[in-house]
């Protein structure tokens, strides 16, 4: 599943492609919503952004189109006076202006609502902090996972709950994790205060970097050294997170993969020991 970083990529690249031009054509693959393609036909695409794993398309009606691509759901653009790349998956969404067809498929979330609703939507007014929101600062997120809510829960499980961080996925965790020093079962009311400033700054450096390099986790001078070396990109992406077996990137100590939270994760017990 796409995880914050991946997200907010997409949605600045439709947003360069979609916004300020009208819409010439909107299609819906969902039932409930096809009555509504020909309303937004013709109405001006204002934006495209995220919120966590979610991407909104907002038109100058003040309809928003929510999305959220789960496991499945791929965006794909193209020319539009040329036909998508033939796929096996069910278009969910289009949106096509005079130069540019925005095509989501196998999305298996999708709805159509007023600017107004958003902030009381389910799954949005439940989103935790964005990291990737420039206005989210270290000290607020320290403040927030020091919130006694949180106190006693595990961070392997916490860290993948959008209404803790939102956008952090199970690369981001390893990533974040081991960037922390913190094993996974590791509670936020355990940690001393340098170790929540610590995590609060590694949560933003990590999905910041992930953001802004395409997915790179690893610090950059790093990441450049392995592949001068010829390392393939799944080498040098990032640090713990798929790399079970090779040397820690600090210790040597072997890499471990476990499962944490019904989910793979990885980490160096050496410089993440338990609690």
């Amino acid at each position: 599943m796409p995880e914050g970083p991946e997200i907010r990529r997409q949605a600045d690249r439709l947003h360069r492609i979609l916004a300020g031009k009208p819409a010439v054509h909107v299609f819906f693959g969902v039932s409930r919503l096809a009555p509504l393609a020909d309303g937004l036909r013709g109405r001006t695409v204002e934006r495209v952004w995220a919120r966590g794993k979610a991407l909104l398309t907002g038109f100058d009606d003040a309809r928003v189109v929510y999305s959220h691509n789960q496991l499945y759901g791929r965006w794909r653009i193209c020319r539009a006076d040329r036909p998508p790349p033939p796929t096996r998956r069910q278009l969910r969404f289009e949106v096509r202006t005079d130069t540019h067809r925005a095509l989501l498929y196998s999305a298996s979330t999708l709805e159509v609502m007023s600017e107004g609703e958003l902030d009381h939507h389910p799954f949005l007014s439940r989103l935790g902090p964005d990291p990737l929101d420039r206005e989210t600062t270290e000290h607020q997120l320290r403040r927030w996972i020091r919130e006694s809510r949180f106190a006693r829960r595990r961070l392997g499980g916490l860290l993948l709950e959008q209404g803790f961080v939102a956008g952090i996925g199970n690369y981001l965790r390893s990533e974040i994790l081991f960037g922390a020093r913190l094993h996974p079962d590791w509670s936020p009311g355990d940690l001393s205060a340098a170790e929540s400033r610590r995590l609060a700054r590694v949560v933003l450096e990590v999905t910041r970097r992930s953001y802004e390099t395409g997915g790179i986790t690893r610090p950059a001078r790093e990441a450049a050294r392995l592949k001068a070396q010829g390392l393939p990109r799944r080498r040098y992406r990032h640090q713990v997170f798929g790399l079970a077996g090779h040397p820690c990137p600090r210790c040597a100590t072997p890499i471990q993969k476990a499962e944490v939270a019904g989910r793979r994760a990885y980490l160096c017990l050496a410089c993440q020991p338990p609690p």
